[in-house]
Order: C-alpha cells, then sequence, then structure tokens
C-alpha cells in the first residue's frame, strides 16, 4: 500500500536475482522516465557480453537491484535499533532507495568503457576526474526537472534530502573514516547518521549494496558462482558506535562470509572483467569510438549539436548516448562527406566494428602478473616489435601493439578491507571489535593488490610463431620498463 499522502501506489517488480520486488510510488516515478529507461540500452558488462553470451543484462535491472537492496539494509537496520542509536526516519529510507535506484544513471555506451577508456582518450585532461558518479548526479537534476517531480509532494525535504540523496551517490570523501577528530564531511544528514552513508557507496570498506547485487547479478548471467551470501549480511547486520561514529557492523561469525565477498569480487575481475579477450574487444570498440566521435552528433538543450565526448556537457544530448552508437557507426555512411579525413575516420571505424562482429580480433601476445605498477614505455613496444633482430618475415611495428596495465586489488588499495570492518558478538551486540587476519585462517592473502599486464598485436595476420618471438623477448621487461628512459620525440601507441 502506498502512504496516505502518496500519489501513486507501489509497485512489484519479478526480478531473476531478488524476486517479487516491492517499490514505492516515487521510485515507480523515477523508472518510468526516458532519462531511466536510457539504461535499458546500456550493458552493464559492456564488452564482456562478446565472450559470455549470457552476460546480456543491462544497467536498467541493475539499478533496480540496487534501490531495492537499498531499501532492504536500512530498513533492517531500522527494525534493530536500539534507543540509544541515531533514529531511522522513513525519509532516511525512502533517500537511500533514490540513491541506490539513481546511482549509475550517468553511464554511457558499455559502462566503464566509456568514463575509463574513450573519455580519457578522447579528453585525457579529463582521465580520473569526470565520472559516471558526477554524471549520474547531473542526469538526476535533469530527470527531475523535465519530468516535474517534486520530491516534497513525497514527504521529502528540500533541499537537505536532495543533498543527501547526491552524497550517497558521490559525496566527499572523509579524511579517515577511521579517526574520531576527522571532520565530517557531508551535509545532507549529521555525523550521528554516519552509518546511512555505508549503504549504497561504502568508501569505508567496500561493502555496499551496489556490490551485493551487481555480485548476484553478474555470477548469475556469466555462469559463475557467487560465494557471498548478501541476505545473511543483512541478516546479522546492526549498527554500533566506533571511535565515536556509528558503523554497520556485523556478527564475528561473519567473518568467514566477508572474505568471500572479497573473494568473490577478485575473482570476477580476474575471470570476466579483465578477461583477455574482454579488454581486446573493448579495445577495439573504444578505437572505433575515438575515429567516429566528431561524426556523431546528438541533439542538446536548444536544438545545439554535440558529440559523443562532448555529450558528457549536456544531459539532453548525453540521454540520446547509449550502447546503440555501436550501430549508428556499423551502418553510418560517408558518402555525404566532403573531407577524405573524416571519410576515412568513419570508414575504419566501421570495419574495426565489423572485425569484431566477425571476430577477427586483436591478437592476445601474453599477460602476467607483476607485485609492482609497471609504467609503459615506448621502448617496451619496441622490444615486442623487435627493432634489433627481427626474425625473418617480422615487420612489425611498435604502434601494432597494445599494452594494458590493469591494477587489481580487494578494493582499498594495499590494505586489507576487512581492517576496516568492525564485528559484534551475539553476547554483547553493543561492543564493536576488530578480527586480524591471523585469527581467521593462515591461508588468508598476505598482499591485496597486484598489476595485471596484458599485451595484444593488432595486426591479426601474424603468425603465432613471431607473437611468441616477441613475447620471449619480455623476458626482461619489468627491469627494463622500470629502467629505461623514455625519449622525448615519441609518441607512442594507445594503451593504457
Amino acid at each position: 500500500m502506498a502512504r496516505p499522502n502518496d500519489p501513486g501506489f507501489n509497485k512489484v517488480f519479478n526480478d531473476p536475482i531478488h524476486g517479487h520486488i516491492e517499490l514505492e510510488p516515487l521510485l515507480v516515478k523515477i523508472i518510468n522516465t526516458p532519462q531511466f529507461q536510457r539504461l535499458k540500452n546500456i550493458k552493464q558488462l559492456g564488452g564482456a557480453y562478446y565472450v559470455f553470451p549470457g552476460a546480456s543484462h543491462n544497467r536498467f535491472e541493475h539499478s533496480i537491484g540496487v534501490g531495492y537492496l537499498a531499501g532492504e539494509l536500512a530498513k533492517s537496520l531500522q527494525k534493530k535499533q536500539r534507543q540509544d542509536e541515531p533514529k531511522i526516519t522513513e525519509r532516511d529510507i525512502l533517500c537511500v532507495q533514490i540513491a541506490g535506484l539513481c546511482h549509475d544513471l550517468g553511464h554511457g555506451p558499455f559502462s566503464h568503457l566509456f568514463d575509463g577508456m574513450f573519455i580519457p582518450e578522447v579528453h585525457p585532461e579529463l582521465a580520473g576526474k569526470w565520472t559516471h558518479e558526477q554524471a549520474s548526479l547531473d542526469m538526476l537534476d535533469h530527470l527531475l526537472e523535465v519530468n516535474k517531480l517534486n520530491l516534497e509532494d513525497y514527504q521529502l525535504v528540500l533541499p537537505m534530502d536532495l543533498i543527501f540523496i547526491k552524497e550517497l551517490i558521490d559525496g566527499p570523501k572523509p579524511k579517515d573514516p577511521q579517526d574520531p577528530d576527522a571532520e565530517w564531511p557531508y551535509k545532507g544528514r549529521p555525523e550521528e547518521k554516519s552509518f546511512l552513508y555505508e549503504i549504497v557507496s561504502n568508501k569505508r570498506n567496500g561493502i555496499d549494496v551496489d556490490k551485493w547485487d551487481y555480485f548476484a547479478r553478474d555470477c548469475h548471467h556469466l555462469g559463475i558462482k557467487n560465494s557471498f551470501d548478501h541476505n545473511r549480511f543483512i541478516k546479522f547486520a546492526r549498527v554500533c558506535k566506533v571511535d565515536g561514529r556509528w558503523q554497520i557492523c556485523t556478527r564475528e561469525q561473519e567473518v568467514g562470509n566477508l572474505y568471500d565477498f572479497f573473494h568473490t569480487r577478485n575473482s570476477l575481475h580476474r575471470r570476466a572483467y579483465q578477461h583477455k579477450v574482454t579488454n581486446i574487444v573493448e579495445t577495439m570498440i573504444t578505437e572505433a569510438f575515438v575515429l567516429a566521435d566528431r561524426h556523431l552528433t546528438f541533439k542538446g538543450a536548444e536544438g545545439k549539436d554535440f558529440t559523443m565526448s562532448t555529450a558528457i556537457g549536456d544531459m539532453v544530448a548525453y540521454t540520446k548516448l547509449t550502447d546503440n552508437v555501436f550501430e549508428q557507426i556499423l551502418f553510418s555512411t560517408s558518402t555525404e562527406l566532403d573531407d577524405p579525413r573524416k571519410v576515412r575516420e568513419l570508414t575504419e571505424a566501421r570495419d574495426i566494428l565489423k572485425n569484431v562482429l566477425s571476430r577477427r580480433l586483436y591478437k592476445c601476445v601474453g599477460q602476467f602478473y607483476s607485485a609492482e605498477e609497471i609504467k609503459v614505455t615506448m621502448a617496451m613496444h619496441r622490444q615486442l616489435a623487435g627493432d634489433q633482430g627481427n626474425p625473418p618475415g617480422n615487420n612489425l611495428s611498435p604502434f601494432d601493439f597494445v599494452v594494458k596495465v590493469i591494477k587489481m586489488n580487494y578494493g582499498l588499495k594495499e590494505k586489507n578491507p576487512i581492517d576496516h570492518v568492525r564485528f559484534y558478538h551475539k553476547s554483547d551486540p553493543t561492543t564493536a571489535f576488530k578480527i586480524p587476519s591471523g585469527q581467521v585462517s593462515t591461508l588468508i592473502p598476505g598482499h591485496f593488490q597486484e598489476w595485471l599486464i596484458q599485451v595484444y598485436c593488432k595486426r591479426t595476420d601474424v603468425e603465432g610463431e613471431i607473437l611468441r618471438a616477441a613475447w620471449d623477448r619480455l623476458e626482461n621487461w619489468p627491469q627494463l620498463s622500470m629502467n629505461q628512459p623514455e625519449p622525448e620525440a615519441d609518441e607512442g601507441p594507445n594503451s593504457t
């Protein structure tokens, strides 16, 4: 049933992961907007769909799942709250649900490919600065305005609750959440409700409902076992005071479940998100997007035209940016273009996407893991191409190779995220404590961060023997990458 003063009624969604879920009228109103429906055309795992046939799910269903789980966790904490704890209100719960629902509104075509690969390539000055979270805040404002959704009609208070929702999606990061003297950086809710900021995007230890949903949903569609039980975590979660701040804590017996949580995250990255063919496909699609960027236009506010890369500054244009740009490039024509360079770029972009569909993919030369970060230099590309002592018939260029350096960790760089989790004993649910890894198991990893280095060759006509020879030349690559200076006059190929 809807609340007495709420316009509209609750709606039940049948979700393949969470079953029948019931959402508030305001959440349903948000879902039924063009800005939210756009997420149906953005695949959750981007290029992984070209490797895993089941990975066809999208940001739409994931966002609904996160909104639902955010509400479930908040309601569970509300039921368990004691008199000495900060009161969780119905407004708090609704804000948390909206944040979970809208946290991915700003994703571009092929999800993380857009903000992690395409935008840094065409706008290097925005690398690490423009994020899909920031775009989600812009899209949320746009959604509320153009659809005339007044949050006050649903018993929310402006501007405080809207500020709170935005902070839940992408708020400021505390200087040190473990330091009781650290300045409280949020404005939407007072410090006594600090635990609410751990539900959607947990900056303290990474355990949040966003990951709960995509772990379960991605594993389901990828055919990978999910060893983490989020429903069990919700059952045992409660609020405790830790160093002057209220935090979400769990039973001490759940420590193994949480190590499974981070193991699942690492496993998904190794087996799917950073799969060598997934990264090859996304590298090729990115190259096609860069070539076609200037030749696709999207109408924005006041009828102004924007390209893919400039649409991030106009939400009217950005709403039209989905995975469909793949087909727009693939089926585009260049006969109307009078600039030979534009014709060449669009033709090359189409050819790359045709190769993706025909499985004429770049070849993986090899991959390895490093305990230390490796800087990619032009010297590496020369070594791969074999500038000195080329095998017979090897006419490879340094620019025929792509080198990717991918950071892999448990979510908190080199730190063990469990060190930032607090537990309670069932005999004393008010006292939180830390569980050292040595008390859990001797099999727990000792290191929590590494780098995956993948090397691809763009030439599909090169014999495997030549590629093996190129890989063999990298025997001392880590030492070379750390010690050999980069020639200033060289412009290296696209690599991350």
